[in-house]
């Protein structure tokens, strides 16, 4: 596993962390990755992620679920459904913006391999763009990538950073992609953990902070753009 924060030394906010300090810490919730990573016949960086909510199967058992849109600026699907009955019916998706329709469509398929009877069906996925590095036109996430990361969800630790949808992702002008946490929340009655997951890609170079202090002048070079990747250049990472 990658270092994290804390493995640095960094600690955030006053709550323990969860055992993993990941989503999964929440029980049921599994995470599963497909990386789509090559350079032939165009530069692949991209994949997808599958996030599964809650134990058992969705479709029959939904979870209860909310949504809240900041800015209004994403193609995601099914938050409409969402909102109106308040569950999830499927695993969330997340892959990059060309191909939320494919993974729609891949996730229906899953669905009714093992619900044939389905006559109607809430796929819920979400994107961001990761054009910068990844020729996206192409839309190389395929059904087999879809059923792969579904397949291959998991509890415990969580795989981040350039991995499944956040391959190809860009944070502050600096490398984004997949990053999780958790919290432990402690009432006398019993103790409940709190999970976080992020697929990040936002931001300008400069406005980064981390615990109040901004880290560009730490990075003058970069601030500067003398090393920092011109726009199209999807050849590196």
């Amino acid at each position: 596993m990658r270092k994290r924060a804390q493995d640095f030394g960094l600690e955030f906010g006053r709550l323990l962390r969860g055992r993993f300090n990941a989503i999964t810490d929440v029980p049921g919730v599994r995470i599963g990755h497909r990386t789509v990573w090559s350079d032939s016949p165009r530069v692949a960086r991209t994949g997808v992620t599958a996030v599964i909510p809650g134990e058992g199967d969705i479709f029959e058992t939904p979870v209860f679920a909310a949504a809240h849109v900041i800015n209004g600026f994403g193609k995601s699907m099914g938050l409409i459904q969402l909102e109106e009955l308040g569950n999830i019916e499927t695993p969330i998706l997340l892959t990059n913006t060309l191909n939320v329709g494919l993974a729609a469509n891949a996730l229906v398929d899953y669905v009714l391999t093992r619900h044939p009877d389905c006559t109607s069906l809430n796929p819920l996925i979400a994107e961001c763009n990761d054009a910068r590095l990844n020729h996206i036109q192409t839309r190389p996430v395929g059904r087999a990538d879809v059923i792969a990361a579904i397949a291959s969800a998991q509890s415990g630790g969580v795989a981040t950073g350039a991995v499944g949808a956040g391959t190809g992702m860009v944070c502050y002008g600096y490398k984004g992609g997949i990053g999780t946490a958790s919290r432990l929340i402690r009432l006398p009655e019993a103790t409940f953990s709190l999970g976080a997951f992020v697929l990040s890609n936002f931001g300008r170079m400069g406005e980064l902070t981390i615990k109040g202090q901004t880290i560009a002048p730490f990075f003058p070079e970069w601030d500067s753009g003398v090393k920092r990747k011109r726009a199209g250049d999807r050849s590196a990472l």
